[in-house]
């Protein structure tokens, strides 16, 4: 038992050492930064979307933002998409789970906005479908995904396409990149 334990936090490690050797993936990570302070910056706000356990990874990033990261400071005007069960569960059920996501960025979505979706295969519809209303109403989009992007790596403006295709490490990629943009955000908005 002890030598698989070993192994699976080798995985993990070895797919960090390929994000950390990949200068286009950390520039991309950099760009994220700079769009998503720049957002806040001019009135803006960050929404978050994931099914399963990519929506805890994006209300866990969202709270990180509207509560606190390492500063004592002001929120930012951050949620996941997903929080308001009544109104996802009857969308879900009146028009279908694809739209989930499209129909609430319809209505709060705002150009200038930004628009986070996390989907390891980058191909889960209603994340698509939120890119694609992003798109229409001038929001920029961050795609955090597995190895090839998936249906939304033509839709993102920034795709963090983690080198892997094992969901779990993925995931674990993701948070990792999801706090290093918070801390980032957090200190260029909030450093004295």
């Amino acid at each position: 038992m002890v030598d698989t334990i070993h192994t699976l936090i080798q995985s993990s490690v070895t797919v960090k050492q390929q994000l950390l050797d990949d200068t286009q993936i950390l520039s991309v990570i950099n760009s994220c930064i700079e769009a998503i302070g720049n957002a806040f910056k001019s009135g803006n706000k960050v929404l978050f979307c994931g099914n399963g356990g990519s929506a805890a990874d994006a209300q866990h990033l969202a709270a990180e933002f509207s509560g606190r990261f390492y500063a004592d400071r002001d929120a930012l005007p951050a949620e996941a998409l997903h929080c308001n069960t009544s109104y996802l569960t009857a969308v879900a059920n009146d028009y279908s789970y694809e739209v989930i996501y499209s129909r609430l960025l319809k209505g709060i979505g705002n150009k200038g906005d930004v628009l986070v979706g996390l989907s390891t295969s980058g191909n889960s519809r209603n994340i698509v479908k939120a890119f694609e209303t992003a798109k229409e109403k001038g929001i920029i989009t961050i795609g955090f995904t597995g190895a090839d992007g998936g249906n939304m790596k033509p839709l993102a403006d920034y795709l963090i396409n983690v080198p892997s295709t094992d969901t779990p490490r993925i995931q674990e990629c993701h948070m990792l990149i999801g706090h290093i943009i918070c801390q980032l955000v957090e200190e260029k908005l909030f450093s004295k």
